[in-house]
């Protein structure tokens, strides 16, 4: 591979211009990213946002060393038609729409090196983190050069596609599962007689807090909550209330929920 590495980005959509950003911030030397969406007025944002390339397909994929396939699940099928044959023998093609299994890209495009990714939304900050598997036959360098890419957006956990839609129910949907407890945390503040954006102010700190003291220290989330939970103590009440009204219980059927329906999605 000569020159800088020429990535095209199908969709100029929230993700897709997620990942054009932190490759272009992350990556050296810096790739040439190529922006191709059939809606001119994201294309035209993402152009003026982060000064990538605005092609068509055709003129984009030929040259194309790395593909990444942004597109919503609905649109896919017609996405792959149209664009598999333009792809390049050998490119790595990165797929992050939820629920579409392998098979069906490399059905499509036999001729590049898939690989199926989960990122999730807080890769927008450099924040996220992937779950990322490659198709069968996939070359191990291609798989690591995937996750270079995405490590620009975050951190990489590879997993078998088998588990993919769980990696779709713990992370892609679990920033939703944060932002509900702050939610209710900051209406529950209001409810005591906090203002709204006091309740606001100390439930995003406290969030933000507890993510990194439970990512920096070294310790399980058990072994904090405990720390914090003196008995007969406030947190212990709180605690208490919680396990009576089954949260526990609760989240974990919420998140078997959202892992059948990414089975549902993808036929599994």
């Amino acid at each position: 591979m000569n020159g800088p590495l020429q990535i095209t980005v199908i969709g100029a959509g929230v993700m897709g211009q997620a990942l054009a950003a932190g490759m272009l911030d992350a990556l050296e030397p810096t790739p040439v990213v190529t922006v191709v969406d059939k809606r001119a007025e994201a294309a035209a944002a993402a152009q003026a946002g982060l000064g990538v390339q605005v092609a068509s397909a055709g003129d984009a994929l030929p040259s194309a060393d790395v593909v990444v396939l942004a597109v919503k699940p609905q649109d896919f099928d017609a996405v792959l038609s149209e664009l598999g044959p333009l792809v390049p023998d050998n490119a790595l093609v990165i797929s992050i729409a939820a629920g579409i299994p392998i098979s069906t890209i490399t059905d499509s495009i036999p001729q590049a090196n898939v690989v199926r990714a989960m990122p999730n939304t807080p890769a927008r900050i450099g924040a996220g983190v992937t779950g990322i598997s490659g198709a069968p036959g996939c070359p191990p360098d291609a798989l690591d050069l995937a996750a270079r890419l995405l490590r620009s957006v975050g951190s990489v956990v590879e997993v078998p596609e088998s588990l993919q839609n769980a990696v779709t129910a713990v992370s892609g949907s679990g920033p939703a599962y944060v932002f509900y407890l702050a939610e209710a945390m900051i209406q529950a503040g209001v409810g005591l007689g906090l203002t709204q954006q006091q309740a606001k102010d100390l439930t995003v700190a406290t969030v933000v807090g507890a993510g990194q003291l439970l990512a920096q220290s070294g310790q399980d989330p058990q072994g904090l909550r405990a720390a914090v939970t003196s008995p007969g103590g406030t947190t212990a009440a709180a605690i208490a209330a919680l396990d009576a009204a089954g949260v526990n219980a609760a989240i974990a059927t919420a998140v078997t929920a959202a892992r059948d329906r990414g089975s549902q999605l993808s036929g599994q």
